[in-house]
């Protein structure tokens, strides 16, 4: 590794080490600090939305333009500091949601603000950027392992209030990457003021694309598919630790490390059974892990729950890794950027945020004496992707995957550079 590869490492650490030390943990922290409902916990979580919808405006009309990328990602973390320091000292959950609410605003933005600097200072991205993004899984690890380590999520200590404490450490290492950014190689914008980037960011100029039937039945499969989704992001940790799990925020770094793996095995299954079958691998994996956890809920049954955070890799990369792979085929060169802006706002957007507001229901309508009744819960999301697995299948034509000048089933020569964030 050199120089730089070392210092854009670093940065990628620092930026998911931020997210997963508290993100993982919110719905946990907010039901034992402040009595939250399902409704307000989806409302916090939601706000990872709302970040997504808003972060193509603050990057393409500010940073895309006039100022350095590196420079807005520091202003940007610093500023995160502050809020998220606000977020440690709030003592009641009307306070608390309008600094989460601005901290996902200015932080969706940094997502696409880190690929930006990595890729710029690249040579070969297309070689050389997955050595890099990896530390940011390493990061998001390294902070669930560091929180269980010190015994934050025991439920002795979530009850006396401990998680709290996860919002100052994250306050400190903004802080530290808002300083770090500064020192980073100059990355100035390259974009001519005259081009329309929200649309482009936003992806409507990609839609067009939609009069292609398999595209069209994607895109709502996409968007379909994050409602159960939203239910392991925030109900994973609260449900773990509820049921008496040790160390569940430990315990579900087993998903990102499984990403690691899967993510090497993809290329293999799109070029063995192409994109249409690995697409139903994915959805089918969302399945199985709902079903893992409602039956795992019933005796705590250690195995069965390890199972299912051990399928995050299927779920995250065989559905939406590929499904980038496939919108970027699809697109062409005209409208790479734009087909991967609409497939963000579709998921991370518009299907994230339906996803929390329904799991938010879905939790108080199946509350119960000292805790909630997890089986019927985790059936819910379980019978939501069979049905989009059921759609998918029927309304879906197999179809290969063209990369460049080339086309073959479902093959893969080089991942592309898609807008959308890590599940990490």
């Amino acid at each position: 590794m050199n120089p730089i590869t070392i210092r854009l490492s670093v940065m990628m650490f620092l930026q998911f080490f931020i997210w997963g030390g508290w993100f993982v943990t919110l719905g946990t922290f907010l039901g034992a600090n402040f009595s939250a409902s399902g409704g307000e916990i989806g409302q916090a979580f939601s706000t990872q939305s709302w970040g997504a919808i808003i972060a193509p405006f603050i990057v393409g009309l500010v940073a895309d333009r006039y100022f350095n990328a590196e420079r807005i990602l520091g202003v940007l973390h610093l500023l995160g500091a502050v809020l998220m320091y606000l977020m440690y000292s709030s003592s009641s959950f009307a306070a608390f949601y309008p600094y989460v609410l601005g901290y996902m605003i200015i932080y969706m933005p940094t997502l696409a603000l880190v690929n930006s600097v990595s890729f710029r200072q690249l040579t070969d991205p297309a070689a050389e950027f997955g050595k890099i993004r990896v530390w940011g899984t390493i990061g998001w690890i390294v902070a669930g392992l560091l929180i269980s380590a010190i015994g934050w999520d025991a439920q002795q200590a979530v009850a006396g209030g401990a998680l709290r404490n996860t919002f100052l450490l994250c306050s400190i290492t903004s802080l530290i990457l808002g300083v770090y950014s500064f020192t980073l190689p100059a990355t100035p914008p390259v974009r001519a003021a005259s081009q329309s980037v929200i649309s482009q960011a936003l992806g409507l100029d990609a839609l067009r694309l939609l009069k292609d039937r398999n595209f069209a039945v994607f895109v709502i499969s996409s968007v379909l598919i994050c409602i159960p989704l939203a239910f392991y992001y925030q109900n994973t940790n609260l449900f773990l630790a509820e049921i008496g799990v040790t160390n569940p925020t430990g315990k579900m770094t087993v998903g990102q490390m499984s990403e690691v793996l899967f993510m090497l095995l993809l290329p293999v299954f799109l070029n063995r059974y192409g994109i249409k079958k690995t697409l139903l691998i994915g959805m089918a994996a969302w399945v199985l892990r709902y079903v893992l956890f409602a039956f795992g809920a019933q005796d705590s049954a250690l195995v069965l729950l390890i199972g299912g955070i051990a399928l995050h890799g299927v779920c995250y990369d065989f559905f939406f890794v590929s499904g980038q792979i496939y919108t970027d085929s699809k697109a062409g060169e005209q409208y790479k950027s734009s087909a991967q802006g609409l497939i963000t706002l579709a998921t991370y957007g518009l299907g994230m945020l339906a996803g929390f507001k329904v799991a938010g229901i879905i939790y108080d309508q199946y509350a119960a004496t000292g805790g909630h009744d997890w089986k019927a819960i985790w059936l819910i999301p379980a019978a939501l992707a069979a049905g989009v697995f059921a759609l998918f299948a029927l309304a879906f034509k197999p179809e290969s995957i063209q990369r460049g000048d080339a086309e073959s089933t479902g093959s893969l020569k080089a991942p592309p550079r898609a807008s959308a964030p890590s599940s990490t």
